[in-house]
């Protein structure tokens, strides 16, 4: 094994190689008793005794220092603990000059029987001494700014770059103290900080600050700078050495970025476009500019159409038109504004065109000159506003989001003295790339919900009305916006001898699509409705249309997408018979009815619960109440009861102490239970129908038995005429007699008895003819040679409308006429 040659004609320095490779050391194996068992030719090397003179022989001789028992068992009591041992000793040359080495001792290990050592050793290299003219040519031209200072704080020395850092010359210095000659460079602090360290002997690192030196007096510069003390060889501080690097480049990024961040906490908390760029406009103040003006383009405010130009939609408009939408100003009030908040502006900063907003870069105007021509001609008033406000420097920055155009944000700066540069570019584009994305999101956001809301209510009814049979008002309140638009709704539909059906439903979900599934289910209960089916009936017609719609949905996945395949919703319809003033209802996972009697007290009948529409496979219940004239009836969805403790029992409790007041008219009293009830935007919509009763009195129903003999038919027309002539509608006697007659001459030719007619006055007149038979009448259209069949035909032509309803004892068949 070869070694490093040491001694007066060794090399000074040595290479890498010989800095960290251990394999050259010198090395031997010594026993317990310190006799040498092995000697390696790098051991020869250093030391020039060869093999044959050292092994089986003491170590002890090798020493070129006295013997110390207690140390060496110390290091073999650690070496025996499995640690080894490193140290500087002092061996002897065989020429007889002691060496310095580096000595390592390994753990013990076993040779045979014998416990055993390896020992290890370097040559320690000669330090380098520095000279003079090396250390005066660090100390001047070190890119470090360094100064020494005695304990008056007084410059004793200072280098050629803290000169240049400070803009003061060297001999306006010397004798003279920081706070005198750099105020600007928060000079009391750091005097503070020296007297700190002349007096506590702690040295300051890395203190950072920011400041102005007489080197470049308009712009802001961060140093950073270390404080150690001075010490005397009797240990006693003579005075104070700083070190100063300028850290302006990091302090800005660092300061920048931390800008950036805050932008994105501050910039877009809401989905709403003129907040979001007046947030742009208040977040820039004062941190980056004095003014700030935000311009965005007309059709971004629109809740229609796209809302904004397509950056490859071919040519733009020959000049923009946009509307102020944000700003902000150093000077309250923004004085230096041409235009205020909504007014329309065509601001483009010259000589640029409106291709700025499509596909330009950011414009920086370093030294803004009202004086200029282009100014001065295309623009006056704002060139106006420069010379009086001193705007000096100006960013603009198109506002684009996803290839769209969105506007303009400029920034400008008149109290801060200091020009914008291009590194301020790349913040302004920043800030307005983030506010230009929540400016787009809110625009999306708002048209997507003007149209789900728009489409949500042209869904739900415009006006209501009961006819005579009840008194109606409904308070429909839509979702936080933040939820969506629900799936609530309501509806009254006039049914057939004055009774009035009442609907209330809630589509599960949030969105366009529970709007739209709201729609279908109205129309289907209409339709339902239309065709006089009772309630259970009409619930499990709607179920299996739920169902069917679940279906069409699943199937309509593309493959790999799962949707939920329940729509879920819920449902209760209600008839009003105002000749009974008997309510038949039926509900489907719906919370029951509220009936507040004439007298104040207050119920909640339950109906048959039946389950949620859309799991199908379960039947539904009617249930049947009887109401007093002038009595209260609620419709209403979850929503309204569960808004304010999520508690539905207390809810409908509430609900019920407020709709019992008797001193406010039916709309009043809707509107003040939900505003009460709800006084806040709930994440869900809400929904309250409410019906005051009233009923058809004997002078508004006649009926009659009809006998199953067709020359009854005469006389029945006859009472019929005369009751209408009574009833004071003698020009509704002729088409009355044709009606009946066609009526009851069906019934008795074709139907089972028992036979009975029955006239109602109420908004309109009806004309029922009730029979025991389930068979329906079909309207036929009779040829010109045929000699009969046209009886319907003529019922359908002379009424208003017409049709039949099923009863549990048969059927009715009835006729309305329009009373004028």
């Amino acid at each position: 094994m070869d070694a490093p040659r040491v001694g007066p004609d060794a090399p000074t320095s040595a290479g890498p190689r010989a800095l960290f490779d251990a394999a050259s050391d010198a090395a031997a194996v010594l026993s317990a008793q310190g006799v040498v068992l092995g000697w390696t030719r790098a051991a020869e090397e250093l030391l020039g005794h060869p093999a044959a003179e050292v092994v089986g022989c003491s170590a002890a001789r090798l020493l070129a220092m006295p013997g110390d028992p207690v140390r060496v068992a110390g290091i073999v009591e650690r070496c025996r603990a499995g640690m080894g041992w490193s140290g500087v000793i002092r061996v002897r040359h065989r020429d007889g000059r002691g060496i310095d080495v580096d000595l390592r001792v390994s753990a013990s290990f076993r040779i045979g029987a014998d416990e055993c050592f390896l020992v290890s050793a370097r040559a320690r290299r000669e330090q380098w001494t520095v000279g003079q003219s090396v250390l005066d040519g660090f100390l001047t031209r070190s890119p470090i700014g360094m100064a020494v200072m005695d304990t008056q704080l007084r410059y004793v020395w200072l280098n050629d770059t803290l000169e240049r850092f400070g803009g003061v010359p060297r001999e306006q210095r010397l004798g003279r103290r920081l706070s005198e000659l750099l105020p600007g460079l928060q000079a009391e602090t750091i005097e503070g900080l020296m007297r700190k360290v002349i007096e506590t002997g702690v040295p300051v690192t890395d203190y950072e600050y920011a400041g102005w030196s007489w080197a470049d007096p308009h712009r802001q510069h961060a140093y950073s700078t270390s404080f150690f003390p001075l010490v005397d060889a009797d240990d006693s501080i003579s005075g104070v050495c700083y070190m100063v690097s300028d850290v302006t480049e990091r302090w800005n990024a660092r300061r920048l970025l931390s800008l950036v961040n805050e932008a994105g906490t501050r910039i877009g908390t809401t989905l709403d476009v003129l907040r979001t760029a007046q947030e742009l406009a208040d977040f820039a103040v004062p941190r980056f500019a004095d003014f700030v003006v935000v311009d965005l383009l007309e059709p971004v405010f629109s809740s229609e159409g796209h809302g904004a130009w397509l950056t490859d939609a071919g040519p733009a408009p020959a000049r923009p038109v946009m509307r102020r939408a944000g700003m902000s100003s150093v000077r309250e009030g923004c004085p230096e504004a041409v235009a205020r908040i909504g007014d329309r502006v065509d601001f483009v900063p010259p000589p640029h065109d409106v291709r700025l907003l499509i596909d330009g870069e950011p414009v920086l105007v370093p030294v803004l000159d009202p004086a200029d021509e282009l100014w001065a001609t295309e623009q006056p008033a704002r060139a106006a506003s420069m010379r009086e406000f001193g705007l000096h420097s100006l960013i603009s920055v198109p506002m684009r989001a996803r290839n769209t155009a969105l506007g303009l944000a400029t920034f400008l700066r008149s109290l801060n003295p200091v020009s914008f540069q291009p590194d301020d570019v790349l913040v302004a584009r920043e800030l307005v790339a983030r506010a230009a994305l929540c400016v787009d999101n809110a625009r999306r956001y708002t048209r997507e919900h003007t149209a789900a809301v728009t489409l949500q209510r042209s869904l739900l009814p415009h006006a209501l009305t009961g006819g005579t049979a009840l008194e109606v008002a409904s308070s429909y309140l839509p979702a936080d916006p933040t939820g969506g638009v629900g799936g609530d709704w309501f509806d009254v539909i006039p049914l057939s001898g004055a009774r009035v059906g009442l609907v209330v439903g809630d589509v599960v979900g949030h969105g366009i699509t529970a709007a739209a599934t709201m729609g279908r289910l109205r129309t289907a209960v209409q339709t339902l409705a239309d065709m006089e089916m009772p309630p259970d009936e009409l619930l499990a017609h709607l179920d299996d249309l739920v169902l069917r719609l679940s279906e069409e949905q699943t199937d309509g996945d593309p493959p790999g997408h799962s949707t939920t395949a329940f729509l879920g919703a819920t449902c209760l319809y209600a008839v009003y018979d105002p000749v009974t003033r008997r309510c038949t209802m039926a509900r489907a996972g719906h919370p029951p009815p509220v009936v507040v009697a004439p007298d104040g007290q207050v119920s909640f009948p339950e109906p048959p619960a039946g389950p949620p529409l859309g799991l199908g496979g379960m039947a539904f219940e009617a249930g049947e109440i009887e109401l007093a004239e002038n009595s209260l009836f609620g419709l209403y969805t979850d929503g309204l009861v569960e808004a304010a403790d999520r508690d539905m029992e207390r809810g409908m409790t509430r609900l019920g102490e407020l709709l019992s007041r008797r001193d406010l008219d039916l709309a009043t009293l809707c509107s003040s239970a939900v505003r009460r009830l709800v006084p806040a935007p709930q994440p869900d919509d809400i929904a309250l129908l409410l019906a005051r009763t009233h009923a058809l009195g004997a002078e508004h129903v006649v009926s009659w038995d009809v006998p199953v003999d067709p020359a009854a038919v005469a006389d029945l027309r006859a009472r019929a005429i005369r009751q209408v002539e009574a009833w004071g509608f003698p020009e509704l006697a002729m088409t009355t007699e044709l009606i009946v007659s066609e009526l009851v001459t069906n019934a008795i030719r074709y139907a089972e008895p028992p036979l009975r007619l029955r006239l109602l006055r109420d908004s309109r007149l009806t004309c029922e003819v009730s029979d025991a038979s389930h068979t329906a009448p079909r309207l036929r259209h009779a040829r010109s040679t045929d000699e009969g069949g046209r009886g319907l035909f003529l019922v359908a032509q002379l009424s208003h409308r017409w049709g039949a309803r099923y009863t549990g004892d048969g059927k009715i068949i009835w006729a309305e006429q329009e009373i004028a």
